[in-house]
């Protein structure tokens, strides 16, 4: 049970990682206006992923220095993430250790 509680962290986790992704991308296709606001479908998919991440930014935003409008955080985040889920499965492995003895 606890090892199907760590896999399901573990994909949500994921799945953050990349909503992360696919909001830095279209940031940068707006910053290009390859795409723009004027598609209410693209502004309303960009919106709902800022107001998703947005909280999640936040506190990195705090600890990190200003970096003279280049924005960090979301590689922050991506780290953080990446090391949260290295160590449930480090996690996952040790319970099926224990359980298999």
């Amino acid at each position: 049970m606890a090892i199907a509680l760590i896999n399901i962290a573990v994909y949500l986790l994921q799945l953050l990682w990349i909503m992360i992704i696919v909001q830095v991308v279209l940031s940068w296709l707006f910053h290009f206006n390859v795409l723009n606001y004027s598609n209410s479908f693209v502004r309303g998919f960009s919106d709902t992923l800022d107001r998703i991440l947005a909280p999640l930014y936040k506190p990195v935003r705090k600890l990190l220095p200003d970096f003279g409008g280049i924005d960090i955080s979301p590689v922050v985040l991506l780290v953080g993430i990446t090391i949260i889920q290295m160590l449930l499965g480090g996690l996952a492995n040790d319970i099926a250790l224990s359980q298999a003895r």
